[in-house]
């Protein structure tokens, strides 16, 4: 009877440790809110100001950067103010705009009009750009914010910058809120898809690219677990045959905890 007594203890001990180490001795990984939505006074910018917005639209609720960056997923944007007139009288432009300021507006709504060799969706010959629309989706970018972008594509890559500060637009988005107020959540697993470019380097059904790998089945092959250490930390586990540092590591810090759990609900249930 003492033994039996002697296993329950050690048992018990055993879960209990192990439970207190799960709880309090491993780092918990927790997504902070994504920044707040700026309410937009442009009566009141200055042109320094407009272009500071664009940068951080850039950075931030435009998403721009999980693709825009040294790792190549997207065309580098250093010289776009060179190369905007040059894409103009590319053969294989497809717009109407006859503006450098024009293309770089007609290159965030309607992104296959040109499409960089290289860049294109697979399977498209590069007539299909990954990029979403900016203007709708996940992101929906006004008409005020896709022209402080504009602006500070143009300061950054040290070309004059043409943008006049629009005047008399509404900010829908701001109406009635209070300054400082966060984006409302997303619930579709396919617009956050949509807002973070996940297919734009992962193939998923029948639409992607191929820098990441393909997420079609992932579902049925790797664990739950698996798949938030990759969201969340995508260099503790990285997939045979690609590199490190390839998927942005602030995921986490862009998405709200509720949108990473939809997201790896639908990872999951990819099978």
């Amino acid at each position: 009877m003492r033994k039996f007594f002697t296993v329950i203890a050690f048992t018990l001990l055993t879960i209990g440790f192990f439970a207190a180490y799960s709880n309090y001795g491993i780092p918990q990984i927790e997504p902070a809110p994504p920044p707040k939505e700026e309410k937009l006074d442009l009566g009141s910018m200055t042109m320094d100001q407009f272009v500071a917005l664009g940068e951080r639209l850039f950075s931030g609720k435009g998403t721009c950067t999980l693709c825009h960056n040294a790792l190549g997923r997207a065309p580098v944007l250093d010289t776009i103010s060179d190369v905007a007139p040059k894409r103009l009288k590319d053969p294989r432009y497809e717009g109407s705009a006859e503006t450098a300021e024009a293309y770089l507006i007609e290159s965030l709504v309607e992104p296959s009009v040109f499409v960089v060799a290289g860049f294109g969706k697979k399977g498209t010959n590069d007539k299909e750009s990954p990029m979403p629309d900016v203007s709708s989706g996940g992101i929906a970018l006004s008409e005020a914010e896709i022209a402080a972008v504009v602006a500070y594509l143009q300061d950054k890559s040290g070309g004059e910058v043409t943008v006049e500060i629009p005047t008399g637009i509404e900010n829908k988005e701001d109406e009635g809120s209070e300054e400082g107020e966060q984006r409302e959540a997303i619930a579709d697993p396919n617009i956050l898809l949509e807002k973070f470019t996940c297919k734009a380097c992962h193939m998923i059904g029948d639409e992607g690219g191929d820098a990441g790998p393909n997420l079609s089945k992932i579902g049925a092959m790797r664990e739950r677990a698996y798949l938030r250490r990759a969201l969340l930390d995508p260099n503790a586990d990285v997939a045979k045959g690609f590199e490190a540092d390839t998927m942005p590591a602030d995921l986490g810090e862009q998405m709200y905890a509720m949108e990473v759990e939809i997201l790896l609900d639908f990872l999951a249930g990819l099978k």
